[in-house]
């Protein structure tokens, strides 16, 4: 408990100077394109085209059945999407954070622990815009704001504390062993197919096992969640309150392992160069 109020502590405390190094990331990392930072938004929205003519045009997908409609499948991939990019990008990138700057950073004062989270926080920039986008694309296809987007701040919360409390994590054991930033890049490239992302978990309704194993992988709560907001469905984080209460529980645990593991190890992280 002691390290998950130091590593909390630290984020507060520092929170001006991760708002600015993190605009300064996403600066100085496109500065020698043309396009410059439009290509935060331009590659996830390419994704998602090449993703969609992939499975909804040469398979002729059919539209998904959603809290009673049926909704065209374009706008339920672009929300699932809009919520996986954000999750990969944070995850991977602020996995290696740590190490990358580990020979500039053993020479300053500075709280480690911000690391991950000034990367995490220039994905979440991107995250931002895409949902911007998407609330203009949704309301041009008749989807129009409703009551049900109270709950957008919330599972937009819920998506930032999961990439912070998995790459507190990943972000330790990156550093001690390079290999793991390899395996989790591999790892979550297969969890695409495996987050509900691509196809909904209705077609394993003949394999209910299956189906509640699939649904203890919370970015699907948070996917469901995002896309009863848009499609104006239901209140997602009431009527599914036990996965709500396991999503806060899991999340509660990976915050205490990456907050332990982070304390422990950082005063040797320069050992490990």
């Amino acid at each position: 408990m002691k390290s998950i109020w130091i590593v909390l502590r630290e984020q507060l405390s520092h929170f001006y100077l991760v708002r600015r190094l993190s605009m300064y990331d996403i600066k100085s990392k496109n500065q020698n394109n043309y396009l410059g930072i439009v290509w935060e938004i331009l590659t996830p929205l390419i994704s998602i085209l090449i993703y969609w003519f992939v499975f909804a045009t040469l398979r002729q997908r059919e539209p998904i059945e959603m809290g009673g409609m049926e909704v065209p499948f374009f706008f339920w991939l672009f929300i699932g999407f809009v919520v996986w990019t954000f999750f990969f990008q944070g995850s991977i990138e602020a996995s290696k954070s740590i190490y990358k700057r580990l020979k500039m950073l053993s020479k300053m004062n500075f709280p480690l622990s911000l690391i991950p989270n000034i990367t995490i926080f220039s994905k979440f920039y991107t995250h931002i815009l895409m949902l911007v986008i998407a609330f203009i694309v949704f309301q041009f296809a008749g989807y129009y704001i409703n009551i049900y987007y109270v709950q957008l701040l919330y599972f937009v919360f819920g998506t930032y504390v999961l990439v912070f409390s998995f790459s507190l994590i990943t972000s330790t054991l990156s550093t001690l062993v390079r290999d793991v930033h390899l395996l989790l890049n591999s790892l979550l490239r297969m969890a695409l197919y495996l987050s509900g992302v691509l196809w909904p978990l209705s077609l394993l309704s003949d394999f209910p096992t299956l189906m509640r194993i699939m649904q203890l992988n919370p970015l699907i709560y948070l996917i469901e969640g995002y896309r009863s907001v848009f499609f104006g469905t239901e209140w997602y984080l009431v009527t599914h309150w036990e996965m709500t209460l396991y999503f806060w529980g899991l999340i509660a645990v990976m915050l205490a392992i990456g907050s332990v593991l982070h304390i422990k190890f950082r005063r040797n992280f320069i050992d490990y160069l």
